[in-house]
């Protein structure tokens, strides 16, 4: 008999996709999205379409693993370098050797290495979570995606959260920043069409010209890194034109004044310098923003790749404070809306087990400085790392170094994964993970607030098993007796929702499986540690003018304004354009330009005058779905692109071979003039290492500098030079 199981997409997107699985006999046989849920309404972008191909591959990593090859990049994953072993055999050896570390060097020598290969919140952070507490394994600071940009926003909300993607549809000046929706955040982009239709401009600031900035009314092709200065600039027109909100800063803002004097010195003229964009169009998108309403923005996370990131966020985050938009139906700003769901990650985590097992919290490594733990002298040093969810001989910058440390004799590694990655060739032992068809999850949203419930459809394939279940496991072996190590699945969703956040009162585990998604209850009270000044539902009675389409926009639900009555959550409930905070961090606590270190505003330039923009491929996800052929058809990798200015001026030519270079690496790409990026500019995209010429990818030229904020990657802060290796 066939049966339809509601799941949900934990891949690292915004959109949270809604999905309907068609199970025959035990088989999957069909995909699509969830025409009920409001955002994913039906559809699915291309690389989930064809998720069978990833659940029913031939390359699954289906049985545990144990290496008898040598460490290093291997395409052929056979016999050769592997030996099947039981889960008994793996399970036991991992126990006795991490036992082993821990009484040689101390439990801190174990590392943990995890990231968004499923955002499920059981797979992302539980039982993992406990096992490593207990354990008093080392921390991990996961910053190497988002944590600059959420902390800028923060500094100025004090949450990271944001316009609903339903409201979009009625915008009028739709803004863009960093964000190639229709590349990378494609549910979003249908209630952009809609706007359009209905007379919305999209404005794209982006360096890159993007899926979307190719179908934008406006592409701003802005210089790397000097995002800054553009939303200080707009705001020095927008003061200076009286273009903002007076009442809404002085009622809901903290010390205004200061940031108006402080924009005094970023003139139009100062930053078409920077920018690259012309005075004039300085001054246009900064009147068009502030007047054409209402006005939106979607800040994407390219932003905060700089070195500067989180003052690039945090800037861009003020412009609605500014303008008032906040108050708008289809105005306002959105990075993420993570924020709204509250879920209780303390009692997921268990991080208390620190005491357990050291009496006090462990050290704490930065998975962006993964080369540097391996391979610098530690007290304890690194001996044995388990990754999971993450591919770090791929993703994680400074590859050389990373790959220099994974070769160490004396590392332990383990890998819980669904494929041979680039990270696997260095592991001691493989374990088989579940897709999301295999395991059930919780899954909230840093793109809509639709919680939802993800179902398992099939059983798992091989001997695949999730995390929740190896880590249960892997406790057992360890003799680790503490009960909530043996908490079920279903203990633990009861145990997220088991939340102080009023906004998920009435949201229960058997509603979610009842209903597969659910909103957030927006009418229940003021959402976790908001302040007690407020309203508890956002809009004043102007903005309940609002259209009959409006209020159906949420199953009958309100449209959602976070800010509109302030209602920041932040000590004050004001937005804080002033923060003592960023003091302690040596920033400015209103803001500032400052270059990235590696830009063409510095010396440094003069070696290497390129910028580089590590991008991620439009049709995989980070590292993920780059071995998939579907999604290889779709997608030529190995490229760099170059202006025709840059090219012809080191003798390039399309199609020839070129070096590619700085003082961390080299590699050897195949040369795309093409016009998509400007002069003094070049890219390329993040694929396997193992699957480029060489063995290596891009992330051989990118740095473990750290953002500003955050102590994020700064992938888009690399300088490079770039010279003729062969002619085509």
């Amino acid at each position: 008999m066939k049966k339809v199981v509601h799941a949900a997409c934990p891949h690292d997107c915004p959109d949270a996709c809604g999905v309907l699985i068609t199970v025959d006999e035990g088989r999957a046989v069909k995909i699509q999205g969830d025409p009920a849920h409001p955002v994913t309404r039906g559809f699915l972008c291309a690389k989930v379409a064809k998720y069978l191909d990833r659940v029913y591959s031939p390359d699954r990593v289906l049985y545990p693993m144990k290496r008898v090859g040598a460490k290093g990049p291997v395409r052929d994953t056979g016999s050769a370098n592997w030996q099947r072993i039981s889960w008994d055999e793996a399970l036991d050896e991992i126990a006795s050797r991490l036992k082993s570390v821990a009484a040689e060097s101390g439990s801190e020598s174990i590392l943990p290495y995890s990231y968004g290969g499923t955002l499920g919140k059981l797979g992302f952070g539980s039982m993992d979570r406990r096992f490593f507490h207990r354990l008093g394994a080392s921390q991990l600071a996961r910053t190497i995606c988002a944590e600059a940009g959420a902390a800028g926003v923060k500094s100025v909300f004090g949450v990271n959260m944001g316009t609903e993607p339903e409201q979009f549809r009625h915008s009028k000046y739709i803004i863009a920043w960093a964000a190639n929706i229709h590349g990378n955040n494609v549910h979003l982009w249908p209630f952009i069409e809609e706007a359009r239709r209905n007379g919305a401009k999209l404005v794209v600031i982006d360096p890159y010209r993007t899926r979307t900035a190719a179908c934008a009314d406006w592409h701003i092709p802005i210089n790397p890194g000097t995002d800054v200065a553009l939303a200080l600039g707009m705001m020095h027109v927008i003061f200076n034109e009286n273009l903002h909100d007076a009442g809404y800063l002085a009622q809901h803002t903290i010390r205004f004044e200061e940031l108006r004097e402080k924009v005094r010195e970023y003139t139009p003229e100062k930053v078409a310098t920077w920018t690259g964009m012309s005075v004039a169009d300085v001054q246009k998108l900064a009147r068009e923003y502030a007047t054409v309403r209402p006005a939106v923005i979607r800040m994407n996370y390219g932003v905060q790749r700089s070195q500067n990131g989180g003052m690039a966020s945090r800037t861009i985050a003020m412009l609605p404070c500014i303008t008032g938009s906040w108050k708008e139906v289809g105005g306002g700003f959105q990075l993420s809306t993570s924020g709204g769901f509250g879920l209780n990650n303390v009692a997921l985590e268990r991080a208390s087990l620190m005491e357990k097992s050291l009496g006090r919290p462990a050290r704490t490594i930065n998975m962006v400085e993964l080369g540097k733990a391996l391979n610098e002298v530690n007290d304890p040093p690194v001996r044995a790392l388990f990754v999971y969810n993450s591919n770090p001989a791929a993703v994680c910058p400074n590859h050389n170094d990373v790959i220099r440390g994974l070769l160490r004799r004396d590392l332990f590694t383990v890998v819980h994964e669904q494929f041979f990655t680039d990270t696997t060739d260095y592991a001691d032992i493989v374990l088989p993970a579940t897709t999301f068809f295999e395991h059930k999850d919780l899954q909230s949203a840093y793109g809509h607030y639709y919680l939802q419930i993800s179902n398992q459809a099939i059983e798992p394939l091989g001997e695949c098993r999730s995390n929740t279940d190896v880590f249960r496991a892997l406790a057992a072996k360890m003799g680790l007796e503490d009960e909530c190590l043996r908490d079920s699945d279903d203990e633990m969703i009861d145990q997220a929702l088991d939340s102080p956040n009023t906004w998920l009162k009435g949201i229960t585990r058997e509603k979610l499986e009842e209903e597969g998604h659910v909103r957030l209850n927006f009418g229940g009270g003021n959402g976790v540690e908001y302040p007690p000044a407020g309203s508890s539902t956002p809009q004043d009675n102007s903005q309940r003018e609002w259209s009959r389409s409006a209020r159906n926009d949420n199953s009958g639900g309100e449209p959602f304004l976070p800010f509109a009555n302030g209602n920041f959550r932040t000590p004050s409930g004001k937005a804080l354009l002033y923060n003592d905070a960023l003091l302690e961090q040596g920033l400015d606590p209103v803001a500032a330009f400052i270059p990235p270190d590696e830009s063409r505003h510095t010396s440094n330039a003069k070696a290497f005058p390129l910028e580089l923009l590590a991008r991620k491929a439009d049709n995989f996800l980070n590292s993920t779905f780059s071995n998939l052929p579907a999604m290889q058809l779709l997608e030529e990798t190995g490229l760099l692109e170059i202006s025709s200015a840059d090219a012809e001026a080191r003798g390039i030519q399309n199609g020839d071979t070129v070096r590619v270079f700085n003082k961390r690496g080299e590699i050897q790409l195949k040369a795309l003039v093409d016009g998509k990026v400007s002069a003094g500019v070049v890219a390329a995209k993040l694929n396997w290492a193992k699957l480029t010429p060489g063995n290596r990818n891009i992330n051989v030229l990118t740095s473990e500098k750290l953002s500003d904020m955050g102590n994020s990657a700064t992938f888009y802060s690399v300088l490079v030079e770039v010279e003729l290796f062969r002619r085509a």
